[in-house]
């Protein structure tokens, strides 16, 4: 029997507002979509947290034994300022103000992204298609929406006719908004002349004659809307309906309810069953924003080069403190939480590689059964992540008494200890192990920890409890504490 025959996943679905027992269209097969970057600039920490939310629901998927289809795409056309509808495409003016080439502009910060990811540890997705290799699917798409009523043309542009949409279907289903107020909170812009309604939204635009980038089709040269590409890759690598759409909250609106209709109006059937959304990232308590300069780039965190940090901390240390929150809530990157999370990631890792020396007897003092399944438990509720982490704490906390010898564990009980910590440590969470892969620094570290154990012991033998004591305080205050047990002395860094 597979893992996810014995688990039952329960998932928040945005489109009900509750969470459901997830059961897949095809058994024992998910089908995910998550909507990537747009191209245009360095990944800021905002879209990192939702790609590692979804990595860790991609791991996680994977790790209860299903075969996983997960599609994430790249933005590089079609996306313009104003919600889609008018102004400069993004990719564009970057490619002006840098002296590039649009495509310039596109491979650059691709790189960057995957780099960035790469650093963070992330899964690559099953696939990563591109709105520019897909324009030939966009256009039928729209010639398909047309036919079927819900689209017109106007001066070689296309919209999607919402308010026909709202009386055969219903607009507004995922945000819970309603048509009218989508009109009255429609700002008024500038190709708003050629739509028959304020709230309608563009399939396809007209290029202007400083638009370098454009497609010929059946309406103008020119390219396609924001919102088609989505509909455009998901159904075509996943089909019409599938399991999982997932992305920030930010899309949820416009972006994710135009996708719903779109698809509807001319697949006849709702396309995706699971709709998730990740919440935002705040910085000392505000909004993270470019223009105010409260804001930190992943590149900017690792190196410590920031006004706002007192140093730098590790992609992983990072990836681990934004576990610690759900990935519904809103987290606050501040830099006291920062360091007390990079303290419990080190002693995690820690216990984990100390697991190797440890001692077995006859019998457990621990139920290390029972405390598996609570770690299956966090991550069936919503892939409760930060449950998951205070379980993984409390087999933390369990190890240490093995090391002092206040505790103890069957040979059965350690194998199935240690298989469980890593599943969840490194192929669940996908954290790396950075306390044991600084080059030598960790030899060298413990090897100066060891030489200050011996000259404590030997003040001890000496009864000189104040040399003793004086190491074993300093060494605390250096973040280094020491364990004495049965069988010696060890360390652990806080």
């Amino acid at each position: 029997m597979s893992l996810f025959e014995q688990q039952e996943l329960y998932v928040y679905n945005s489109l009900s507002k509750t969470k459901e027992k997830f059961s897949p269209i095809h058994p024992g097969a998910v089908g995910m979509y998550v909507c990537g970057p747009t191209v245009y600039s360095n990944v800021h920490m905002g879209n990192c947290r939702t790609f590692l939310s979804f990595d860790l629901v991609f791991r996680y998927l994977k790790q209860l034994g299903y075969k996983v289809r997960y599609v994430r795409n790249i933005t590089d056309a079609g996306h313009l300022e104003n919600d889609g509808e008018s102004g400069d495409d993004p990719i564009l003016k970057k490619a002006r103000i840098e002296k590039l080439e649009p495509m310039e502009v596109v491979q650059k910060y691709t790189v960057d992204f995957h780099e960035t990811m790469g650093k963070f540890n992330a899964l690559p997705p099953s696939i990563e298609p591109t709105a520019t290799g897909h324009i030939i699917e966009q256009i039928q798409i729209v010639e398909r929406i047309i036919s079927e009523g819900y689209a017109y043309e106007k001066n070689g542009s296309v919209y999607f006719d919402v308010a026909k949409f709202d009386q055969d279907h219903k607009y507004g289903k995922l945000s819970g908004r309603n048509l009218e107020d989508t009109i009255s909170n429609t700002r008024e812009l500038t190709t708003q002349s050629e739509k028959r309604n304020p709230q309608d939204f563009a399939l396809w635009k007209k290029a202007e004659p400083q638009h370098i980038m454009h497609w010929p089709s059946p309406w103008s040269d020119g390219f396609p809307g924001w919102h088609l590409e989505c509909t455009a890759m998901s159904t075509k690598y996943l089909g019409n309906n599938f399991d999982i759409h997932g992305g920030g909250m930010d899309l949820k609106f416009p972006h994710h309810e135009c996708e719903i209709a779109q698809a509807e109006a001319c697949n006849h059937e709702s396309p995706v069953n699971v709709w998730m959304h990740t919440n935002m990232l705040t910085l000392n308590g505000k909004k993270m924003s470019k223009s105010t300069g409260n804001n930190i780039l992943p590149g900017e965190l690792f190196s410590g080069e920031n006004d706002i940090l007192s140093k730098a901390f590790s992609p992983a240390v990072s990836k681990f403190f934004m576990f610690q929150a759900h990935y519904r809530s809103i987290l606050d990157f501040s830099n006291d939480a920062l360091v007390a999370s990079e303290k419990g990631y080190n002693r995690l890792m820690e216990s984990y590689r100390s697991l190797d020396n440890i001692s077995t007897s006859t019998a457990g003092s621990f139920d290390v059964s029972k405390w598996r399944q609570s770690c299956y438990d966090a991550m069936n509720d919503d892939f409760n992540s930060p449950i998951l982490i205070a379980q993984l704490f409390e087999a933390s906390k369990y190890i240490n008494g093995l090391k002092e010898g206040k505790e103890t564990i069957s040979a059965d009980d350690l194998g199935l200890l240690q298989k469980t910590m890593h599943d969840f440590i490194f192929d669940v969470l996908g954290l790396v192990d950075t306390t044991s892969e600084n080059n030598s620094d960790g030899n060298k570290l413990t090897g100066a920890v060891e030489l200050l154990i011996e000259l404590r012991n030997q003040a001890r033998s000496n009864k000189d409890f104040a040399t003793s004591d004086q190491i074993r305080d300093q060494l605390l205050e250096a973040g280094i504490q020491l364990n004495d047990g049965k069988d010696g002395t060890t360390f652990s860094l806080n």
